[in-house]
């Protein structure tokens, strides 16, 4: 496909996205109506998507409409390029621009627009975020880098770093994390390399290691990772010396764990019904993904007052539901990837006022600025006495 003929892809994907199709079965379906397209179109189309998704606002300010076309001819004008250059109308590429869309001359660009932030949800996040609101937000509009987590259970970080190397995929380590090295160079070989076909490294944000770096002393620990989902937590909890119960209220979430614990050399229980108690509790809960709206950019426009609402209740219930499992000196540990007060602290503060048998020991929020994605962490004591 040429240049051209991407973009002119992207905007049908982007139409179907904005008529209320979630942006991966967008990309999904179009993928599979178009068989023509190799590899490294899809993979460009998805960046073109994806890019516009991020700045869907100043892209429509820019481009002079919400739609398909307006934001990758916004996408264009912010790249600097020439739209004749992509707007030609020859072959499958966008039609030309009419004389409307090339008299455009786009106003001021307000703050909020700049910065892609949805208006109801700035007042949340400046209070939230304080001094950071500008520089945070402005990094959510890029794209995140790609982590990978070290097995440490199975090879260090330097021959982790060193097999990757040999196929041509370059990392660097990550302060934040000790088990983290950052692709700089052939990200999409990962999946196809030995290092993971071998369960000696895994996807994982390098501010989600540092959350499971935080926790309380983990070998032989016997945990109960509570919201299990795909499993990624269990697996890094595994990889740290612990002894590991994944539980998920969807247990079909869970349903690709067995393989990836199989494949990391792991040993993960599962269960549909959470019994008994725990060293360590750990809720990593739903929630906004506020703090993640660089990987999955359309999260950032579904997100609605009500659905906030709903999550910050479901949050609450978690806390409630969770809090029995915990042995006495154990911890509950709460986790977000949410930039958003009242889905940490505040939901935190709520918590602790219903249970005087729990305090907080430990506290951590982590923003882009820290070089992954934001991400909160309360650990909470259970100091009532033995049973």
């Amino acid at each position: 496909m040429t240049p051209a003929a991407r973009h002119q892809a992207a905007i049908e994907i982007l139409d179907r996205i904005l008529s209320g199709s979630p942006a991966e079965q967008a990309l999904t379906t179009w993928a599979r109506a178009s068989r023509f397209a190799g590899s490294k179109d899809r993979a460009a189309i998805r960046d073109l998507v994806f890019d516009a998704l991020r700045c869907k606002r100043s892209f429509a300010h820019l481009g002079g409409a919400e739609s398909g076309r307006g934001l990758i001819l916004g996408g264009v004008h912010a790249a600097g390029h020439a739209p004749d250059e992509i707007f030609t109308g020859i072959g499958h590429a966008p039609a030309p621009l009419s004389a409307t869309e090339a008299a455009h001359l786009p106003p001021p660009m307000p703050a909020t627009v700049a910065l892609d932030c949805p208006d109801w949800l700035e007042p949340e996040l400046r209070a939230s975020l304080g001094a950071d609101f500008a520089p945070v937000m402005g990094a959510l509009r890029q794209r995140a880098p790609v982590f990978l987590r070290v097995n440490t259970s199975r090879i260090t970080t330097d021959a982790a770093q060193a097999s990757l190397a040999a196929e041509g995929i370059i990392t660097r380590p990550h302060l934040l994390a000790t088990s983290a090295l950052e692709v700089t160079e052939n990200a999409r070989a990962v999946l196809s390399s030995a290092a993971y076909l071998d369960g000696l490294i895994d996807l994982q944000d390098v501010a989600s290691q540092a959350v499971i770096l935080a926790l309380p002393p983990l070998r032989g620990a016997r945990v109960l990772d509570y919201c299990a989902g795909g499993g990624g937590k269990s697996l890094a909890l595994a990889a740290l010396g612990a002894v590991v119960t994944a539980h998920d209220a969807a247990p079909a979430r869970m349903r690709d764990l067995p393989a990836r614990a199989a494949r990391a050399q792991a040993r993960i229980a599962l269960t549909e019904a959470a019994c008994g108690r725990f060293d360590l509790v750990l809720t990593d809960v739903p929630c906004s993904g506020s703090g993640s709206w660089r990987r999955s950019p359309d999260a950032k426009w579904r997100l609605t007052p009500a659905r906030l609402q709903e999550l910050t209740q479901c949050q609450a219930d978690i806390l409630q539901k969770a809090r029995p499992h915990v042995t006495p000196g154990g911890a509950l540990a709460y986790v977000t990837c949410s930039l958003l007060a009242c889905e940490n602290g505040t939901q935190i503060a709520g918590f602790l006022r219903s249970a005087p048998d729990f305090t907080l020991e430990t506290e951590k929020r982590l923003t882009p600025q820290d070089g992954g994605d934001g991400f909160y962490l309360a650990v909470l004591r259970n100091i009532s006495a033995q049973g």
